[in-house]
């Protein structure tokens, strides 16, 4: 309904502008023709002769363009309508012009020269019609043709963006469950040990599930919600690795600064999930976000052994890689790793992205 609207308007705006143009330039080239009438008249007779063509010049573009778009007719078959029509509406055009116009709108004999009387089919005034109907046909095809292309440009747009929510609606859903089980086991243990810290740990995963389910279904969150759940996440995380060491460096000059939610947390869970959690030895996870003229800079360095179990890592990072294609293209991601250690940065400039 939207694009018949947009469509109706489209061709009306068309047909007042042609209408409009076509006044002048007949009303310009009456006064070398009529020079010894006034322009009142010659002006009255412009807009009424102009409004006799649309009714010729009307039908004769809409035929057109309903052969042009069924889609269910042959090539040839197509051409030989188009013909058709283009000798019926010069015909309409010539019979309008010769019995109409001059004898009844400017009272005289239509000539060629202005002595010699001109025939029904002359040669040259039918040439003339005939350039006059191409002209026409011309614009509006002109007119139509982009209206459909601008109007494909915006569905291919808008499927492109629905895809794009789709693709990373799966993505963000893939995020590892484990998390969510392994806390609920913790608290459990805690709740039979009567331990202190129980209510705090349970506020705090209710806030982080909060965010997962809630404020992760925004397509942009502020940055200081994001920080505010990774410092949640690294909370909880404390009780399950008693000799866990987190160091954790915040710098954000614009705290209100929009990001795609679960972008920068997948980075620490993946931390734990195959580095932290792998970790025989003391383990630890440096985190470093800085945020200045809207340039983010992220960088986490954590422990592992020398030879972690598979290869695991590769699917979180698969993952992650991915949805940063998709919302941030010319993002930075480097990923390190030694004996010891592994080490992601990831610099986004947000005044360089790509908002859909």
């Amino acid at each position: 309904m939207p694009g018949r609207k947009s469509k109706l308007y489209i061709h009306l705006l068309f047909w007042i502008l042609y209408y409009i143009l076509e006044v002048y330039l007949d009303f310009y080239w009456s006064r070398y023709q009529f020079p010894n009438v006034e322009w009142q008249i010659r002006l009255q007779n412009t807009v009424i002769l102009e409004l006799g063509y649309l009714l010729v010049k009307i039908p004769l573009a809409y035929a057109l363009l309903y052969v042009y778009e069924r889609t269910d007719i042959r090539r040839f078959l197509t051409c030989i309508l188009s013909v058709i029509i283009f000798i019926a509406a010069v015909l309409a055009h010539r019979f309008f012009t010769h019995y109409i116009i001059y004898p009844h709108i400017y009272g005289i004999v239509e000539t060629l020269d202005g002595k010699q009387p001109s025939g029904f089919l002359n040669g040259l005034v039918a040439f003339n019609s005939f350039m006059d109907l191409v002209f026409m046909a011309g614009l509006i095809f002109g007119v139509e043709i982009t209206r459909q292309k601008n109007l494909l440009k915006e569905q291919i747009s808008k499927l492109k963006s629905e895809k794009l929510d789709q693709e990373l609606t799966m993505l963000k859903a893939q995020i590892n469950p484990h998390f969510l089980f392994n806390t609920l086991n913790n608290i459990y243990g805690m709740a039979l040990k009567k331990a202190d810290q129980t209510p705090d740990v349970i506020l705090q995963l209710s806030k982080v599930m909060r965010y997962n389910i809630y404020d992760a279904a925004e397509r942009y969150i502020s940055i200081d919600k994001d920080v505010e759940n990774i410092k949640d996440f690294l909370q909880i995380q404390k009780i399950r690795h008693h000799d866990l060491v987190i160091r954790f460096n915040e710098n954000i000059d614009n705290p209100s600064q929009e990001i795609s939610p679960l972008i920068l947390i997948q980075f620490v869970e993946n931390a734990f999930k195959h580095g932290v959690s792998e970790t025989f030895g003391k383990s630890f996870i440096h985190i470093d976000i800085q945020l200045k003229n809207d340039v983010l800079h992220y960088h986490i360095e954590n422990s592992k052994e020398e030879k972690p179990h598979g290869n695991s890592t590769k699917i979180g990072l698969k993952n992650i890689r991915r949805q940063l294609e998709l919302l941030y293209p010319k993002h930075i991601l480097t990923v390190e790793t030694t004996n010891e250690r592994y080490i992601i940065t990831l610099i986004i400039d947000f005044n360089d992205t790509f908002r859909f």
